[in-house]
This record gives structure tokens, C-alpha cells and sequence, in this order.
């Protein structure tokens, strides 16, 4: 039986807002890509991310080159690297450069690789999960000595690094904080035991569908109790983060749930495994699916927070517009 995250932990962190964007044609291209970052600035929303896709987006750490100088206030972030596709010498350079040109607002989002296609078409070896996971530890520690401008030597399974200084030095100290997104059980205790921010996400079944039963409120504290045993004494240090998938306003919180239901049912969204039968008030109750008034919705989301502890709110890019109303009836709270 599990227990509500925060029943341990009363202290809450306050909300912190992050909007996305991907550069697509769906966004306007590259071109406006700039411009729909100025705009979550505008907004209030705390960090613009950027995900790490071979598709049709940007390359995340141009990007992000580009909006440090473009915005002023908002952090950048990658949500989440592909660790297999970077090597961790190589990519702290290019982060402790990006929060050097910032000014200090990098948040380096990293993560162990799920989308078996970008590997295939790239020509590059995929691995089993336990080998992403392995990869993913090593770079891991190499990142957090080469973004604290530290000398690294490491000698491991994947990574061979002799005396290596990291240069630039940072902005921030002692460095830039580190995203890793979780969903399955392993990959959670990984994250709990390096990162600074753990994004927590819903785990996926062998052919990459997003479970479908994950995104209960019952499973997500499953997931950050997990985490809590995993990091021990560093728990309270870590701050959680989670996406909002959907967001719908509406003043029929019931209607439009059954209306979510029935959409699962007929197959929508393609990229979710229906492994489980939810109820209408399993929708009403999930962090990754929101829907009602403005005000309704920052009910729900205080409660996630009350009993998850999760208090960074993560929204993609097409919902930044519907979610930026409910900022300021959550700021500073």
C-alpha cells in the first residue's frame, strides 16, 4: 500500500512553470521559433525547454545558444538529451557555454533515450535498456565534474576520459542543475541518485507506447515514492517536474471526462497503451491530464502537489497558450 508523497515531506516547494517548444512547422518553423519562446517570457512562465528529436524541430543546443540571447529572463532548457547521441566531454562544453551566455539560466535536461527510431535512421546502436541505463550513469558523472569546471578523469564502460578541465566555467554554482526524466522503476532510482530535477514521467511499454495506467494519481505517487527511497536524505533537494499532456477548458469537468474516455477508447492518442480501464474520476484526478475552468484547474494542480510533492509544472507547446491564464492563480503559492 502506498501513501501520499507529502504525508513525509510538508514542506512544499513553490510552482515553477515551464512552457516547450520545438521549432516544427506546427509552431511556425524555426523561424517563429524565437518569437513563441519571447512569448512564454511574456507569459511568466520560468523556463522554455527544448526536447532532442532527429525529426522536425531544431537542434536543441542551437537553439538554446540562440534564446540566450533572445530572452532575458526565462531559463532554457533540453528536455531531455538523448545521452546515446551526445558524448558527456563534448556536450558539457556546449552547456557550460549556453549558461555562460545566459547569464546563468541552463538547465540541463538529459535522459537515458527512448525513441528506438532517431537510433535506426542515424545508424546509431540503440542497446538494450539496461545498457541506456549503464550509458546514462557514466555520462552522468562525467557532466556533473566538467559542468562544475572540474578536472575529470574516468575510466568506465562506455566513456574514457583522461584529464579533462571544463571550460568554459559556468555561470551558476557549482553548476548548472541537471534533469533527468524517469518513468520506469530503474531509470527513477538512477535519476534519485544524481539528478537535481527529476522529470516524472509516465513508464512505456517494450514498443514505446506511454502506459496508459501510469497516468493515475495512485501511480505517479508509486513513482515518487520510489524515488523517495531511492535518494534518502537527498530527497528534499530534489525537485520534481511533470508534463501536462491535455489541457481543456471547460465549464463540464464530467462531460469533457467522459469525452477523454471515449477518445482513448477509439484510439486517441496513438502513442498511448491502454493497459488499464480508467474512470471518469481517474481522469479528473490524473496530473497529466487537466481540465475545467482556469480556477479549477489550479485546484488540481495544488492537489498533485498536496499529495505528490511534485511543484514543476511542465505544459507542451500547443497548451502553453490555454495554461497561461492559471500562472498567476498559482505564483508565489
Amino acid at each position: 500500500m502506498t501513501t501520499d508523497a507529502a504525508a513525509t515531506t510538508p514542506a512544499l516547494r513553490p510552482f515553477r512553470f515551464a512552457a516547450g517548444g520545438e521549432g516544427n512547422r506546427d509552431e511556425g518553423g524555426a523561424r517563429k521559433f524565437v518569437a513563441l519562446a519571447q512569448r512564454a517570457e511574456e507569459y511568466g512562465f520560468d523556463t522554455f525547454a527544448i526536447p532532442d528529436h532527429l525529426e522536425n524541430q531544431v537542434g536543441p543546443l542551437a537553439a538554446l545558444g540562440a534564446l540566450s540571447q533572445a530572452t532575458s529572463t526565462i531559463r532554457l532548457a533540453t528536455t531531455t538529451l538523448a545521452a546515446g547521441m551526445r558524448h558527456p566531454v563534448v556536450l558539457a562544453k556546449e552547456a557550460t557555454t549556453i549558461d555562460v551566455l545566459s547569464k546563468g539560466r541552463l538547465e540541463l535536461g538529459i535522459g537515458a533515450s527512448w525513441l528506438r527510431e532517431d537510433f535506426e535512421s542515424a545508424g546509431i546502436p540503440f542497446g538494450t535498456p539496461g545498457e541506456r541505463l549503464r550509458q546514462l550513469d557514466e555520462a552522468l558523472q562525467i557532466l556533473d565534474v566538467l559542468l562544475r569546471g572540474q578536472e575529470c578523469t574516468f575510466s568506465g564502460d562506455y566513456y574514457q576520459v583522461k584529464g579533462v578541465v571544463g571550460a568554459p566555467r559556468p555561470r551558476q554554482g557549482p553548476r548548472p542543475p541537471i534533469m533527468v526524466g524517469a518513468g520506469g522503476p530503474r531509470m527513477l532510482e538512477l535519476a534519485a541518485q544524481h539528478a537535481d530535477i527529476i522529470s516524472v514521467a509516465t513508464g512505456s511499454t517494450p514498443d514505446g507506447l506511454l502506459k496508459l495506467s501510469d497516468m493515475t494519481i495512485e501511480k505517479t505517487i508509486e513513482r515518487v515514492d520510489r524515488i523517495r527511497r531511492a535518494a534518502g536524505s537527498r530527497f528534499d533537494d530534489i525537485e520534481l517536474n511533470w508534463t501536462i499532456a491535455t489541457i481543456l477548458i471547460t465549464d463540464d469537468r464530467a462531460s469533457t471526462a467522459e469525452m477523454i474516455l471515449g477518445a482513448i477508447d477509439s484510439g486517441f492518442p496513438p502513442n498511448l497503451a491502454k493497459d488499464a480501464e480508467l474512470t471518469v474520476d481517474d481522469i479528473l484526478a490524473s496530473p497529466y491530464i487537466m481540465c475545467g475552468s482556469f480556477e479549477e484547474i489550479a485546484d488540481q494542480i495544488r492537489t498533485v502537489r498536496e499529495r505528490t510533492t511534485m511543484s514543476y509544472v511542465g505544459v507542451f507547446p500547443t497548451q502553453m497558450d490555454a495554461f497561461a491564464p492559471v500562472i498567476p492563480l498559482l505564483r508565489g503559492t
